[in-house]
């Protein structure tokens, strides 16, 4: 699948709920909504991030006071949807929480986020992709783990890294990544400096 320019990934973000498999749109209104009140912080002092495909960026918050912001980053070459399935490639929108770091990983530094989410889960009963015994099992797991399960339909291994192995001109031009969000390696460790295990992510 070839990499998408930022605004040809545009685009396809805004059409994704005319894709064949996409959810009904009662399902992606939820999304809507969950995003819509994400975007706002917990509370004055909370520190949370920002990643806003349309504009290929990425930013760090303190409350309502923007701290860093990395622009242009790179998204999923496969688009940005409410309803991710595994290999398409794409950038799951939602609210998410930093689960995991990893500072040995072939793209630098990955930053390890709780994908797929309830809502995501709750998403795929509704739109056919999960049975309702896939979804009971993505609970069970979930209860027993402390985290989604990585091997569902909906794929896993989302987060933020840098580029790595990967091609700086690639990155600097085209939306490469196979779902994650991809920063340069000096800003993946800056943002893993400032951030922590259970850091707010919300990609919309």
């Amino acid at each position: 699948m070839p990499v998408l320019s930022r605004r040809r990934f545009g685009l396809l973000a805004l059409s994704a709920s005319l894709w064949p498999w996409a959810p009904a749109q009662a399902d992606t209104t939820l999304m809507t909504d969950l995003l819509a009140n994400a975007t706002s912080p917990r509370h004055p002092g909370e520190l949370w991030v920002l990643v806003d495909d349309r504009e290929a960026s990425l930013s760090l918050y303190r409350g309502e006071a923007r701290l860093e912001h990395y622009a242009p980053i790179s998204l999923g070459r496969g688009g940005a949807k409410p309803q991710r399935v595994r290999g398409d490639r794409a950038t799951p929108l939602g609210e998410f929480r930093v689960n995991r770091f990893n500072r040995q990983s072939k793209f630098h530094i990955f930053v390890g986020l709780d994908y797929p989410t309830p809502t995501h889960a709750r998403l795929a009963l509704a739109s056919g992709l999960y049975s309702q015994q896939d979804y009971d099992d993505y609970f069970s797991y979930y209860r027993r783990h402390g985290a989604p399960p990585q091997d569902t339909v909906l794929g896993g291994d989302i987060g933020i890294h840098g580029v790595g192995v990967g091609d700086p001109e690639i990155h600097r031009r085209f939306h490469w990544t196979d779902g994650c969000v991809a920063v340069t390696d000096a800003q993946v460790e800056r943002l893993s400096s400032m951030i922590d295990i259970g850091t707010r992510v919300v990609i919309r």
